[in-house]
């Protein structure tokens, strides 16, 4: 398995480095202070081609595969990690479930505009009432001759007042928690559907996040993704993948904090010499050059064998683990490096110190992550 990027990986990665620092960068603390997403930053995504990477060109989209999604990524996130989240939802979530799961007329309808960017999507299935028990929806899916009629509320759902294409994930009976899950394709505009902005976020500021209602919304049958039942097994494979994504937003992260707190180093003076000499900060330096190497080869690891089709969960999980648990540590780092300067808004790795922590929280929160390793670890001493 060879994990050096090729010649068109490498390409790949210095475009949108080189985006990241001309567009994303300058824009980033504006819509981290003003909670708001930004269009332009979406639009030159889309002109790139990003908002249709991995996706099938005869739906439009841009080609490619999980590693150049995890390269583009990290880019993305090393630049402005609010930004990375809104794209993820999007593509690796709402997009790439429709791909996965969705008829050749679903396919042909929705995946162009989202892959040229000209639509933008968003994924809901967490809910207030449960977290990470996925399996205990309480947001109903009523069928009836016309199509199915969901009630309930969904929360924490990026991109949700934004959106134009939401895949919503109700059960018709509680009582059969995860063999009663089936998943949706909503509008924006559909009758009993709202969205509610959701502010107040430690960090992502810059990423739109909302709570959807649904009051009676009426879902078309052709809306239904796939056969009854069988939603929750499709947000399973889809999160088994997507976790791969917030690895690399999170070793994006930690990425901006190493290079912010090494250039910090060599420019501040202490006690008559650079950070840089003290050996306190050479070790703090070494120790997350280690961490954030150990990130990128966690994760492209986990999407080369996702590439290739063999078997990936164990090591998505772990690099989704490793990577988030190494960016909430190595920002605290790079704010002790900065010291003071480094506390106070206007900073950027106060932001990126703010932006790290949900990675251990969306998509499977650490300690899920450490249950599927635990499992699928200690299956193979079973006899």
């Amino acid at each position: 398995m060879d994990l050096l990027l090729t010649h068109e990986e490498k390409l790949l990665q210095q475009t949108v480095r080189q985006f990241a620092n001309k567009e994303l960068i300058p824009r980033a603390a504006h819509i981290d202070e003003h909670e708001e997403f930004s269009w332009d930053n979406w639009k030159g995504l889309a002109s790139l081609g990003l908002t249709g990477l991995g996706l099938d060109p005869v739906y439009g989209g841009s080609g490619g595969n999980y590693r150049q999604l995890v390269i583009a990524t990290e880019q993305i996130a090393r630049g402005c990690a609010s930004t990375s989240v809104g794209f993820a939802a999007h593509l690796s979530l709402t997009a790439h479930t429709i791909a996965r799961f969705g008829t050749e007329e679903q396919k042909r309808r929705l995946l162009p505009p989202m892959a040229q960017g000209e639509k933008i999507g968003a994924w809901a299935l967490s809910e207030p009432a449960c977290g990470s028990d996925a399996a205990a929806l309480q947001t109903i899916a009523r069928s009836e001759n016309d199509g199915y009629y969901l009630n309930g509320a969904k929360t924490f759902i990026s991109n949700g007042d934004i959106a134009d294409h939401i895949v919503i994930f109700a059960t018709r009976n509680r009582n059969l928690r995860s063999k009663g899950v089936s998943a949706f394709i909503a509008d924006k505009d559909f009758p009993g559907l709202s969205a509610h902005k959701q502010r107040g976020k430690l960090g992502m500021r810059g990423s739109s996040t909302a709570a959807i209602y649904l009051d009676n919304c009426r879902i078309p049958a052709e809306n239904r993704l796939g056969e009854e039942g069988q939603g929750f097994n499709q947000a399973m494979e889809v999160l088994n993948s997507s976790r791969i994504i917030i690895a690399s937003q999170a070793v994006g992260i930690a990425q901006a904090s190493f290079e912010a707190a090494s250039a910090h180093s060599l420019q501040r003076r202490s006690f008559g010499r650079s950070l840089s000499e003290h050996q306190a900060i050479q070790f703090m330096i070494a120790d997350m050059a280690t961490a954030v190497y150990a990130s990128k080869v966690m994760t492209l690891t986990a999407a080369t064998l996702r590439d290739q089709q063999l078997p990936f969960v164990s090591e998505a999980a772990m690099a989704k683990l490793f990577a988030s648990e190494s960016a909430v540590r190595l920002t605290s780092q790079a704010l002790q490096i900065h010291g003071g300067y480094g506390y106070f808004k206007g900073a950027p790795v106060e932001r990126y110190f703010r932006d790290a922590r949900v990675t251990t929280i969306y998509e499977g929160t650490s300690e899920i992550q450490r249950l599927i390793i635990a499992r699928n670890v200690l299956k193979d001493f079973v006899s």
